[in-house]
């Protein structure tokens, strides 16, 4: 007689997942803002926004997911900070067009569930939620059997925030003669670690807690550094300034970003030079050999936010930057476009 197969005998454990639900249940819970109803558990998450005082609430949502930084995560042992960096991802984009996030919905997906590193990511998520001002409503944990190699997972984040639709940012108000203000990244972000791993690992040959003297801390350390949320501090200066575009700076860099956030009749101009590039880049550039071009299009170069707005309004956004733990910078301006002209240069 055949023995009796159960879903445990390939490789999916309900009961272990079952008992996770519990764990981030609590997690969760502390996220909660007005506007949640209910908990974790159910088949969907439930949001009552207080709409009071928009004349027309628009929703804005974003998706989006961690890459290879990941890869870090599994060589170090290290799940607590990803979950930071998903969130920020996600609540970024939405919080460039001045919304107001609400809510965010997670997905893990592991070969075999391991309970203390979904746990510890979770735990990141809800950290990556108080920062952005939104709740973490729920999410789902898969356990896939043959997807992915021991102790490796992936992660996917979703976002929801709300924004009146007269206040909508989308740069259509940028006017030539307008500041862009950099405001500084804490290291890579989320962006760009399939070239950082390859030359940290391949072209050094370092390990991960391999110390490097020029970053004061261990590869890996430096590497996991998580992405900066700016939801508190774009909702500050949409509140107080007039800001006319804001650029979340990621996949593509300065310039491929910052013009998503200004008419095609205009030029963005940036300086080189104009802000403190962090230690990391110069690192990895040397240490690669890499082209200005392509640190230009494959990194955010210590700058995670563009923001711009009237000229003379940017002292006063410095300082604003300033008052809340934020290093700005005015890095550019914008200019006239000719109808044949670029959309983006870079000025000494």
């Amino acid at each position: 007689m055949k023995k009796p197969l159960t879903y445990a005998d390939a490789g999916v454990d309900i009961d272990k997942a079952d008992r996770l639900v519990g764990v981030v249940k609590k997690i969760a819970e502390k996220t909660h803002i007005p506007g949640v109803l209910g908990g974790i558990g159910g088949f969907g998450g439930l949001f009552a926004p207080d709409l009071s005082g928009m004349k027309e609430p628009v929703l804005v949502s974003s998706t989006d997911g961690v890459g290879t930084k990941l890869k870090i995560a599994f060589m170090t042992g290290r799940h607590d900070t990803v979950g930071i960096d998903l969130v920020a991802m996600c609540v970024n984009d939405i919080a460039v067009s001045g919304a107001r996030p609400l809510f965010f919905l997670d997905y893990i997906s592991m070969g075999k569930l391991e309970s203390g590193a979904a746990a510890d990511i979770v735990r990141g998520v809800a950290a990556g939620c108080r920062m952005a001002g939104c709740a973490l409503l729920g999410g789902e944990t898969a356990e896939m059997p043959g997807m992915y190699a021991k102790g490796e997972y992936d992660l996917a984040g979703f976002a929801v925030g709300v924004i009146d639709r007269g206040n909508v940012i989308d740069g259509s108000g940028v006017e030539k003669g307008d500041a862009i203000i950099g405001v500084a990244s804490s290291g890579l972000h989320s962006n760009g670690y399939s070239l950082a791993r390859k030359i940290c690992f391949e072209t050094l040959g370092l390990n991960i807690d391999s110390h490097a003297p020029e970053l004061g801390t261990s590869i890996g350390e430096a590497l996991l550094t998580p992405t900066k949320i700016y939801a508190k501090t774009i909702s500050a200066l949409v509140r107080d300034f007039p800001v006319r575009g804001i650029a979340h700076i990621t996949g593509g860099g300065i310039s491929d970003n910052i013009i998503r956030s200004v008419p095609e009749t205009l030029r963005v101009s940036v300086r080189r030079k104009s802000w403190d590039v962090p230690r990391i880049f110069s690192f990895l550039k040397e240490a690669g050999n890499v082209p200005e071009k392509e640190m230009a299009r494959t990194f955010n170069n210590g700058l995670g936010l563009a923001v711009i707005a009237p000229e003379k309004a940017a002292a006063d956004i410095l300082r604003r930057l300033e008052d809340m733990g934020e290093t700005g910078f005015v890095i550019g301006e914008i200019t006239e476009r000719t109808p044949s002209g670029d959309r983006f240069e870079w000025t000494d």
